[in-house]
């Protein structure tokens, strides 16, 4: 399961425009300190005319300053994103265009399994490096839930906020120990409809978006059975992934977990034996940003000096599937 992988850089964009749980109460006529209450999220972020595509372009060029590189050091591009700018082409095709590298030849192409779209992405692209397909990648989680919310599901549409994060990985230099210790993901499809977007694809073609179908093309969540669910798997899950590496809990410096909300957040800590200053919180001035949540949580531990090379950090989160997945690594 180890592989010799090291994060080089990191980036984050997040939109201008900055949305209140005030803001949100009035719209939704809801009492005061009630957003908070139920999501965590004080502040998130909304597009007003940035694509996925561009706000994914930018946080990749301050991931590549960040980690000293040029996009010519590139030798794939990866869009990790539970949303996509369009069907057709892959969401890492416009980004590669929006950087100004349409003639690089530089293989593109998607990865989706929602909110852990990263934790995938890293997980499989890993071994790629790993076997000395490419040198380095570059991971980008790039999301506008904004555009998609139903404001009549008071309960799931005050969580999500827009942006991007990237993330440069290369094989680790001989003399340095940043590795993947494990990995471990799964899958649940008795909970495939407890999250969800029905309409757009070829179950539910776009054109019938006109005849009544509004709510199908609009995110659908029941975080009831999604947590009920979750929290009978979560426990069992980090176990074995922790077990696989031989790793105790005390032994990692920190976790960071997908920005669900700021509640699940709090009570999968408890449940999981963290204590608090293991785990990166970012929801309240970010929400929930689906697969770029992670990243994001990444970054600013970085930026904020929460972890150090050498330290062990558990990327961990849950996605709709019902899918859990888990990532232990050293940084």
């Amino acid at each position: 399961m180890e592989r010799k992988v090291k994060i080089l850089g990191t980036g984050k964009y997040l939109p201008d425009r900055q949305v209140t749980a005030e803001e949100l109460e009035r719209k939704l006529g809801l009492p005061a300190g009630w957003v908070v209450k139920k999501s965590g999220v004080q502040v998130r972020h909304f597009v007003t005319n940035e694509t996925s595509a561009q706000m994914g372009a930018i946080a990749a060029q301050r991931a590549l300053d960040e980690a000293g590189l040029v996009f010519s050091d590139i030798e794939c591009l990866v869009c990790a994103s539970g949303t996509s700018q369009q069907e057709i082409p892959c969401t890492a095709a416009l980004i590669q265009e929006e950087m100004n590298q349409s003639k690089s030849g530089v293989p593109c192409f998607d990865i989706n399994s929602t909110c852990l779209s990263f934790v995938t992405a890293l997980d499989v692209l890993s071994w790629s490096l790993a076997m000395g397909c490419y040198q380095r990648i570059l991971i980008v989680s790039t999301e506008i839930s904004s555009v998609g919310l139903n404001w009549g599901h008071k309960e799931s549409c005050v969580l999500f906020g827009d942006g991007a994060a990237a993330v440069v990985i290369s094989r680790t230099p001989q003399d340095e120990t940043s590795r993947i210790l494990a990995s471990r993901m799964q899958t649940f499809s008795d909970g495939a409809h407890y999250s969800e977007i029905r309409g757009g694809g070829t179950l539910i073609h776009p054109s019938e978006y006109a005849n009544g179908r509004e709510a199908d093309f609009q995110f659908d969540m029941d975080g009831r059975k999604i947590f009920r669910l979750t929290s009978q798997l979560i426990t069992g899950f980090v176990d074995q992934l922790l077990d696989t590496a031989s790793v105790k809990k005390q032994d990692i410096g920190l976790v960071v977990p997908h920005q669900a909300s700021g509640m699940a957040m709090r009570i999968m800590g408890n449940k999981l034996g963290f204590a608090n200053s293991q785990m990166m919180n970012i929801i309240v001035n970010h929400g929930n940003v689906i697969a770029a949540s992670i990243p994001m949580a990444l970054h600013e531990a970085i930026v904020q000096e929460k972890v150090r090379r050498g330290d062990l950090l558990l990327l961990l989160g849950t996605s709709a599937g019902l899918s859990l997945g888990g990532l232990l690594l050293e940084y």
